[in-house]
């Protein structure tokens, strides 16, 4: 295949050869390929590396569902122990859920995702083998980790640190955390625990981190302490980390300086209900890696969330103030070149004999893609057409 006048995010105009699944030459010029070559105009439209969702929850949407009619409580221990007791009840079929929410983003683009998948004493380890059969069924042309993630603590109620360990038995990617404080009520054990169990079955580390101001301070620095002691520099990631979001200065550049030397990445959702977010600036500008995702996509906890990561990205950008082209070209990169370091994905981006992997987007430059995150899109896969206009192709 030729895909003719497509716009780079220089503004030049290119044409690309595919040939075997690969990138097999770019150029500015038209060159005579044999007739045989399907050729494709691609005028207007805007080429993107495909995108990164770093935090997802597949097990919990209710996409195609009825409508969840959502009369919670403000605390987040509210919507956990909703979800925990009646996502059974409410009929969520985690591998037909999941597949939903997986086709709904390859069809805006999103190629690459982490998600956390619950694993709790009420609903045991079915959450976790619906997933793991859809990661297999899209296996081909999705790029998914799985982190095995204890919503309702690891260590207040007994009997979820052995599920944990199962759940990386059967094949879960990551050990995922939340709130070692305001949920395990334990901090030091809780995070201790947490990497033992890394240490234990060899697998990086992604803690939900809400706690905010000195108890999220605290909190992120024993993570730190474990993340040197352990020698997992690397392998640790921190979502939310609410705490970086804070004003005062003396709380958050010591912990800035403490996750760079750690080489611990910060992933953050740009929550619009949440008023303490990480600057991703400050937190790029002190040499941490700092990625970008959904979160909650129409679920028991949100009836929001389009699963369109562009849409993400202009959340994360407005929530930082951001209106410069060169800042909203900056948060791109959350979702597509740092979100890439953090998976360790080689070869990634439409580049000479990569993988014809990428998305084409009509948008004059990336600064438009964002703002309007338009329908019409193109995504591709090993070469492969696999969504147009926001419709998944199979």
């Amino acid at each position: 295949m030729i895909l003719q006048n497509i716009t780079t995010a220089k503004g030049t105009n290119i044409n690309i050869h595919i040939r075997n699944g690969k990138i097999a030459s770019i150029s500015e010029n038209l060159i005579e390929f044999p007739p045989k070559e399907e050729i494709l105009d691609a005028s207007g439209y805007l080429l993107l590396p495909a995108f990164f969702d770093t935090h997802a929850h597949l097990d919990k949407t209710v996409l195609g569902m009825d409508w969840f009619y959502n009369d919670l409580g403000s605390n987040r221990i509210d919507r956990i122990e909703n979800e925990r007791k009646n996502r059974t009840s409410f009929g969520i079929d985690t591998f037909r859920q999941a597949s939903r929410l997986m086709e709904l983003s390859i069809s805006k683009g999103t190629l690459y995702m982490r998600s956390h998948v619950d694993i709790d004493t009420d609903n045991g380890l079915k959450g976790l083998e619906g997933v793991l059969q859809a990661k297999e069924k899209y296996k081909d042309i999705f790029h998914l980790e799985l982190a095995a993630f204890p919503q309702s603590g690891l260590l207040i109620r007994p009997g979820t640190y052995e599920l944990m360990e199962k759940a990386l038995e059967m094949g879960a990617d990551i050990v995922g955390g939340i709130d070692p404080a305001e949920i395990d009520r334990d901090p030091k054990g809780s995070v201790h625990a947490i990497f033992q169990l890394a240490e234990k079955y060899n697998r990086p580390i992604d803690i939900h981190l809400h706690e905010a101001e000195e108890l999220g301070a605290f909190t992120m620095g024993l993570i730190i302490e474990h993340t040197l002691a352990s020698g997992m520099q690397g392998k640790v990631s921190i979502s939310h980390a609410f705490c970086l979001g804070s004003q005062k200065k003396e709380l958050v550049v010591p912990l800035l300086e403490g996750l760079a030397h750690a080489g611990i990445t910060i992933i953050t959702c740009g929550q619009p209900n949440t008023t303490s977010v990480p600057r991703i600036r400050e937190v790029s500008d002190a040499g941490i890696n700092i990625c970008g995702g959904n979160d909650d996509i129409r679920d028991m906890w949100s009836p929001y969330g389009s699963g369109d990561i562009l849409e993400r990205i202009q959340f994360i950008a407005m929530k930082n103030y951001f209106r410069k082209d060169k800042d909203l070209e900056f948060t791109m990169k959350l979702c597509t070149e740092n979100a890439a370091k953090l998976f360790n994905i080689e070869k990634y981006g439409p580049y000479t004999g990569n993988p014809a992997t990428f998305v084409l987007v009509k948008a004059r430059n990336i600064s438009e893609s964002i703002v309007t995150y338009p329908k019409e899109r193109m995504v591709f896969c090993n070469g492969k057409m696999i969504a147009k206009d926001w419709a998944y192709l199979g």
